[in-house]
């Protein structure tokens, strides 16, 4: 038996699998949990039933499933199968079914209780794909409703960063521990600002340099690998044959970068993370890691998944390294420092927290459950999961304001197993088909294998449609048989003539209409720019199927232009009409349509007459919105009333008073301003307004009296003076007084029940500023003296005593006092 670290462990873990019905298994890669452990699973024929085993990539899986099926000395189909998106290779003898992309949830939802299978294995499942975490929420429900005797056995590299003992309670954890021999580190640190390819091809040339055996070279992407190799040609030591590595590879390339390398030579295999867990790849002494991936991020806020490059994260960067320290001591080239190592999350973010989660939800209604509500490790955004739900809605695939409801085109969508766009596709083009548009589901099917693949470069949809037509048969046949027709009419249109109809089913929300330029306005409500070159250029309208993020926004990389009026014509059910209110910046007036649209993106407009006084004033208040509040009639009066407004609302909060900031009036323009606003059309009625009326009449009973005890508009001084306190929000409240009118006052007046002391602002019988006090009595027993002296010999004739706490106030010259002057 193979000495693989997995074997010490097979006892406990048979033994746990037959005596539960969960099971953790931990054990780092290339310690056997995804060859050996299925393979003995097989052979000692230790479960009645099949096993299912999830790979969260379809390299690995067809890798995977080739590699045991010649153990067993088979071909793939007999005791191993495989299952993969466009590929079904399983017969009776199957024992061991390969699956991915989905495929095992398109399993449980057929067949909620999994009939004929024992065991379900979901393998690298710190990957944290959607897929995966879909299907093990989905299995855990089976398990726990229908099929108590279903055995889950989770595998993971590492257990850090995820609560899978809390999802699985009863589940035993069994580590097994790994087969590593020791590693040197290098650090190479790159300059991030500068071509990612030299500095790696430079570290590379060093490494081969430096020590024999094979190399393993790790990139972010395609692009990467292909260019590094451009760099490297010419270059390599004669002994040393490049390889490369990753998904889009046919077959063939992508098993002669896994082989051993023939004798007398040493490969070098350049690969993007597919090659960080699942693949075993021969021969390997050294790792160059770049310290980067590329992962799909979805921004919430323009609808558009972005491929983002960044840095890995501990847990990758650990499995990347354990690659050279298989078959003996290893090398570890990293193009970043020592410190910047110390600094990377310990894991990267599952799936779920950052992609877009249309299927999901189109998944877990097609299930039966709310996404809440499933047994899941992260419960996913709210926000992402609302988004979601607005374009199953646009799809039809869920009736507006249905929190799990799927509508039967929404079942029809979800039982297709394709993203719910590409669904709506395929299915109106068959309905479109008996209508009489002759040739659109040829055209829709090789349409969708053709944006199932990982499209790239800014291009025009139509020309990669024609040229990879004769590639795409077997992919359309398939859809052909989903959509219940016959594959043999599989063939497209010689032009493709219906792929702007197609790509505008399949994305509704960004149909385009040239705005200027390169910028479009998609009917999703945002605008984008079509980058620099495109074929599509200076097109009236398109459909933009592949969109990127970066600083200055979302740009357009692969569409297909299309009519507006052949959309209005022959896809009625993207079209509305609406009545549109708004504001005219222009000529600062309401003006009021009626639009025909798609979705934001209007077609066409005429004028709507006999507007209601209500939706006049509704059009005003977009437009103050606009303007500001500065627009409105302020004066003294209501500039007062809205300061004590806001400092009650601060001073007396435990008392309900409403928030009277900017930013709150406007949110309540409804409430307090809209019903004054009848049959004005323009910014100069609004003079008509008494704002001071207005904000009053917005307090809920008893506050306008409260406001007029508590916050006193006056202030009364000992004279009998009525003074205007000056209310700010945010600072103390100021009475201006003249000096002589506070004599005799020896405490500080105060406002808000005596929890705010007024500061006074005492003047001269000129009315100039003497001093500014929060405290009278300390004024009166210090500063007044000083005071009294300056302004004796200036303002002979007025009254300055000696005690002013004993004195009387007043507003007179000592004359009319009848004091001596």
């Amino acid at each position: 038996m193979s000495p693989l670290p997995i074997v010490a462990v097979l006892p406990e873990l048979f033994a746990a699998l037959e005596a539960g019905t969960s099971v953790i298994l931990q054990a780092p890669p290339g310690a056997g949990k995804s060859t050996l452990l299925p393979l003995e699973l097989v052979r000692q024929q230790r479960l009645p039933g099949r096993i299912i085993m999830l790979e969260p990539r379809r390299l690995a899986a067809r890798n995977i499933a080739s590699f045991l099926a010649r153990q067993l000395g088979e071909k793939v189909g007999e005791r191993i199968g495989l299952r993969v998106r466009g590929e079904s290779r399983t017969s009776a003898a199957t024992r061991l079914e390969i699956v991915t992309e989905g495929v095992l949830t398109r399993m449980l939802q057929q067949d909620p209780e999994l009939t004929g299978v024992s065991l379900v294995i979901f393998d690298e499942f710190h990957e944290r794909s959607l897929h995966a975490d879909t299907a093990l929420a989905f299995a855990i429900e089976s398990q726990q409703g229908l099929r108590e005797e279903l055995r889950l056995l989770v595998m993971s590299a590492t257990l850090e960063g995820m609560a899978l003992e809390a999802l699985l309670p009863d589940a035993p954890v069994i580590r097994a521990e790994g087969r590593s021999f020791p590693i040197e580190y290098h650090y190479r640190p790159a300059n991030r600002q500068q071509w990612l390819e030299p500095q790696v091809g430079a570290v590379v040339l060093e490494a081969l340099a430096a020590r024999p055996g094979s190399a393993l070279v790790f990139l972010p992407g395609q692009g990467e690998i292909e260019r590094l190799a451009q760099w490297l040609e010419g270059r390599l030591p004669d002994d040393v044959r490049l390889a490369p590595l990753y998904g889009r590879l046919d077959m063939a390339a992508q098993q002669a970068a896994i082989a051993p390398a023939p004798a007398g030579q040493r490969k070098l295999v350049l690969t993007t993370n597919v090659a960080e867990t699942s693949l075993t790849i021969e021969g390997i002494g050294m790792v160059i890691d770049s310290g980067l991936e590329r992962r799909a991020s979805f921004d919430l806020r323009s609808g558009v998944t972005r491929l983002e490059t960044r840095q890995i994260a501990k847990a990758s960067a650990t499995q990347r390294a354990g690659r050279a320290g298989r078959l003996g001591p290893g090398v570890c080239y990293r193009l970043w420092s020592a410190e910047v190592q110390e600094r990377l999350p310990e894991q990267s973010p599952p799936d779920i927290l950052t992609q877009e989660l249309t299927g999901l939800l189109l998944d877990a209604a097609q299930w039966g459950a709310r996404v809440e509500s499933l047994p899941l490790l992260d419960q996913p955004p709210a926000a992402a999961l609302a988004s979601a739900r607005r374009l199953l809605v646009t799809l039809g695939a869920m009736a507006p304001g249905s929190e799990q409801q799927l509508t039967p085109g929404g079942r029809a969508m979800a039982a297709l197993g394709t993203h719910p766009r590409l669904a709506r596709l395929l299915l109106r083009a068959r309905e479109l088909e008996a209508e009489g548009l002759t040739g659109i589901v040829a055209d829709a099917a090789y349409l969708v294998a053709l944006l199932e693949e990982d499209l790239r470069g800014s291009e025009r949809l139509g020309v990669l449609f024609h040229r990879r037509q004769g590639a795409l048969r077997q992919g359309a046949a398939r859809w052909f048989e989903r959509l219940g027709l016959r594959a043999g009419a599989a063939q497209p249109g010689p032009q493709g003539q219906w792929l702007g109809l197609l790509c505008a089913l399949a994305w509704p929300d960004r149909i385009g209409k040239l705005r200027s330029g390169h910028r479009y306005q998609l009917s999703g409500g945002v605008s984008c720019d079509l980058v620099e070159g495109h074929p599509c250029q200076g097109a009236q309208a398109l459909v933009a199927v592949e969109m990127g993020q970066n600083d200055r926004g979302s740009r357009i990389f692969i569409a297909e232009p299309v009519m507006l009026d052949e959309l209005v014509r022959q896809l009625p059910e993207l079209v509305s009409e609406r009545q549109w209110f708004d504001w005219d910046e222009r000529e600062e007036r309401v003006r009021a349509e009626r639009q025909q649209v798609i979705g934001e993106l209007v077609l066409g407009q005429r004028p709507l007459e006999d507007l209601s006084d209500e939706q006049k004033g509704r059009c005003l208040l977009q437009g103050i919105r606009r303007k500001g509040l500065h627009v409105l009639p302020w004066d003294e009066g209501s500039e007062g009333l809205l300061a004590r407004l806001c400092c009650a609302a601060d001073w007396l909060a435990d008392e309900g008073w409403p928030a009277m900031d900017d930013e709150s009036l406007l949110a309540r323009l409804e409430e307090w301003l809209l019903p004054a606003l009848s049959g004005m059309t323009r910014l100069e009625q609004l003079k008509r307004l008494n704002l001071s009326e207005l904000l009053r009449q917005s307090l809920p009973w008893p506050l306008p009296r409260r406001l007029d005890e508590a916050l006193p508009s006056h202030f009364t001084a000992p004279t009998g003076s009525r003074v205007r306190i000056r209310y700010q929000p945010g600072q103390a409240p100021v009475i201006p007084v003249r000096i002589q009118e506070m004599f005799g006052q020896a405490s500080t007046p105060c406002v808000a029940d005596g929890r705010v002391a007024l500061v006074v602002e005492l003047l001269s019988p000129a009315q100039r500023p003497l001093q500014i006090t929060a405290d009278l009595g300390a004024f009166w027993a210090g500063s007044y003296e000083q005071v009294k002296k300056e302004m004796k010999g200036r303002y002979p004739r007025h009254y300055w005593p000696d005690n002013p706490l004993e004195a009387m106030p007043t507003r007179v010259t000592k004359k009319k006092m009848g004091l001596q002057e």
